[in-house]
């Protein structure tokens, strides 16, 4: 896998290529299914090499920051899913206002031709691209013909609900995070380096692990999960209770985080480790408790009831 942070960065003699573009945030059943008919394209127009052109930050981030949606994988995911689906090379385009201003006649001579010399572009139905969104697939096909590329758009997958970026963050926004990975092909997940919380859980007699979640990264609604829990420095995975939110049955706490409780384990020092969490089912929602008593209660059982959900959970 090679990996480009500009145009610059291209080696000039690195086409013919086959492209795919979008924003691919999520890399979801959607995604895999452009990616999976750009590889078949390449194979059958015998081109060795797939490129996938992803932008960091999105562009409406930069164009409407205030409607920028949260991220439901950063680029370094994005890179390692992309990888993993056997795609040759990610070229990461730094977009800006100046970007923005390209005409979609200039973004296909400038990343499509000049840069990838790309043999064919295969898109989703609905890609929009160039000033104001004013290309289409259909303008794309007709400037193809004329220049000599292929251009495939993909039907949307999914049904009755298409799949999509925004269908899941609609999903974890809900809780509805079997709906997420539904969509996803496989189990929403965090990552972040485990820091120091209040220590709270460990007196009540259930230690976390606590990683917490910027504003601009998507995460599940507050409430409790099943899930699991993978340390990246070793691999191991372990079944977990997790809870996201501010902790309301005590006062003061503003900072949301994922703390999750490993289950029948208080031997464990992960502070400093980076660490996944997988959630696999909502539990319940979060309740702030009248006290102490009520919510050890209540977290006794959010731990058996995890405890039988995740024996059959891979």
């Amino acid at each position: 896998m090679q990996i480009w942070s500009s145009l610059d960065d291209v080696p000039a003699d690195f086409g013919p290529t086959v492209v795919t573009i979008g924003n691919f945030d999520g890399i979801h059943l959607g995604h895999q299914h452009v990616l999976q008919q750009a590889q078949t394209t390449a194979g059958e127009l015998g081109v060795a090499k797939v490129v996938v052109v992803t932008f960091d930050p999105h562009p409406i981030a930069v164009l409407r920051p205030e409607h920028a949606p949260p991220t439901l994988t950063s680029i370094e995911t994005r890179v390692r899913l992309l990888t993993e689906a056997g795609i040759d090379a990610v070229l990461v385009v730094p977009f800006d206002r100046d970007m923005a201003a390209w005409s979609p006649v200039e973004f296909i001579d400038r990343v499509l031709l000049d840069a990838l010399s790309a043999r064919a572009v295969v898109v989703g139905a609905n890609f929009r691209f160039g000033n104001r969104a004013a290309g289409d697939v259909a303008l794309l096909r007709r400037v193809g013909e004329e220049r000599g590329f292929l251009v495939e758009g993909v039907d949307l997958d999914g049904g009755p609900q298409v799949w999509s970026s925004t269908y899941i963050r609609s999903c974890l926004a809900a809780g509805d995070v079997s709906g997420a990975a539904e969509a996803l092909g496989r189990p929403f997940t965090v990552r972040g380096v485990v820091v120091q919380g209040d220590r709270r859980g460990r007196e009540l007699g259930y230690p976390t692990a606590n990683v917490p979640t910027p504003a601009d990264e998507a995460a599940p609604a507050d409430g409790v999960y099943a899930g699991w829990l993978t340390r990246l420095d070793s691999g191991e995975s372990y079944p977990a209770a997790i809870s996201v939110g501010t902790n309301p049955t005590f006062d003061g706490e503003r900072e949301r985080r994922v703390e999750s409780y490993v289950l029948d384990r208080d031997d464990l020092e992960l502070y400093g480790v980076e660490v996944e969490v997988s959630f696999v089912e909502r539990l319940r929602g979060m309740v702030k408790f009248e006290g102490v008593e009520a919510l050890v209660e209540t977290m006794h059982d959010d731990v058996r009831r995890a405890r039988e959900i995740l024996v059959t959970s891979p």
